[in-house]
């Protein structure tokens, strides 16, 4: 059907207004930019080395998502600003973050979710290798896996928090969809899959319905799952829709995890404290004598002061058998009256507590932005 004289000059006058807020839109991106540019300078002469506040950042995005008032999403628009910021910063002090690599991994999709694009996104072959960037001043930050809602924690990032001078940062929850990928078309044809022990596992039941018999063979990631799988046959990789792409490896079943709310939390390593940004967590390290009662008087604190411990991890200390450390975030800011006095209490009782950092909570702030 041709379109009328009317809807012609309904079009090109809607074209016209798109044209001109897109003007508009460029000349303020830009005077943000300037402004940007003046904080910088002004930082740079008060010998200030602070350009990029998470706090700051949360707080920003907090606001940008209240106002929102459609019809983009507030996830589309936080995505939008995030950007914009990211792109500012970058002319203040240009980002380095570490990451698990190599490229297309879930870890770098979280390094994009929570710092934009315009970071110099560095991979590092191992966890502990992330750590030692950090802390070697390679790197400004690194973002590293803690736990995912289906097989739990990584112990490899709670074991380095407890001897790693590194703070957190911030925290960053990517809702993960896993894809088999191949440059074998007949599945049928595929003999081995490759993936990182966690999503292996995160795929059992599919992989036991579609692929019976298949091996699998877990790597220290799944971008090297699929880097590996790129160059051979026979083969298959489960890994992110970006690293499809960046491999050029075509999908052969996409979604194909166990739980569709299947969930990757990552931590932001740094070397800063983070001021309060209003919704935050605290992160302590705690070994407890061993005597009758004392998880219990580990925990009573937080009863009392009605402060919501949200999560609580142990792991071997490595000092003797059957010892164990303690991994705690509980809600609130170190600097909060409520969280002090939790924290002044624990340390009475505990043989050693160390606080890995507060940090900008993403549960109830972050905008859903999955990985697929």
């Amino acid at each position: 059907m041709s379109e009328s004289p009317r809807d012609d000059d309904a079009l090109r006058e809607a074209r016209d207004a798109i044209d001109e807020l897109d003007q508009q839109i460029q000349s303020l991106i830009n005077q943000r930019a300037g402004w940007a540019v003046r904080v910088a300078e002004v930082k740079q002469r008060a010998g200030r080395t602070d350009f990029y506040r998470p706090e700051r950042e949360a707080q920003v995005l907090d606001r940008v998502a209240r106002r929102n008032a459609g019809p983009l999403s507030d996830a589309a628009m936080t995505r939008i600003v995030r950007e914009i910021m990211s792109a500012c910063l970058a002319l203040e002090q240009p980002l380095t973050v570490a990451y698990l690599g190599p490229e297309g991994t879930y870890t770098q999709a979280a390094v994009y979710k929570h710092f934009g694009h315009a970071v110099n996104a560095r991979p590092s072959p191992a966890i502990n290798d992330i750590f030692r960037e950090v802390e070697a001043g390679n790197a400004h930050f690194g973002v590293v896996p803690v736990e995912n809602s289906t097989e739990g924690v990584v112990s490899h990032t709670l074991d380095q928090l407890v001897s790693s001078p590194l703070s957190i940062c911030g925290e960053v929850a990517l809702p993960v969809h896993h894809h088999l990928l191949s440059h074998e078309t007949d599945p049928s044809a595929i003999k081995r899959v490759v993936a990182h022990a966690q999503s292996l596992a995160q795929c059992r039941n599919w992989l036991d319905s579609h692929m019976p018999g298949v091996v699998r063979e877990a790597v220290s990631s799944n971008g090297e799952a699929a880097r590996r799988v790129a160059g051979e046959t026979g083969a298959a990789a489960i890994a992110a829709r970006a690293a499809s792409a960046f491999y050029d490896l075509p999908i052969l079943a996409s979604n194909i995890e166990d739980d569709p709310n299947n969930t990757t939390r990552f931590l932001v390593l740094g070397n800063q404290a983070v001021a309060p940004s209003g919704h935050d967590m605290t992160s302590i390290l705690v070994s407890i004598r061993n005597q009758p009662g004392m998880l219990y008087r580990l925990l009573a604190p937080a009863a009392r002061a009605g402060v919501d411990l949200a999560r609580i991890e142990s792991r071997p200390s490595r000092r003797q058998a059957w010892d164990y450390n303690f991994f705690i975030d509980m809600q609130g800011h170190v600097d909060d009256a409520p969280v002090r006095a939790v924290i002044e209490a624990i340390r009475g009782e505990a043989a050693l507590i160390k606080v890995l950092g507060s940090y900008p909570c993403s549960v109830g702030r972050e905008a859903e932005q999955p990985d697929d």
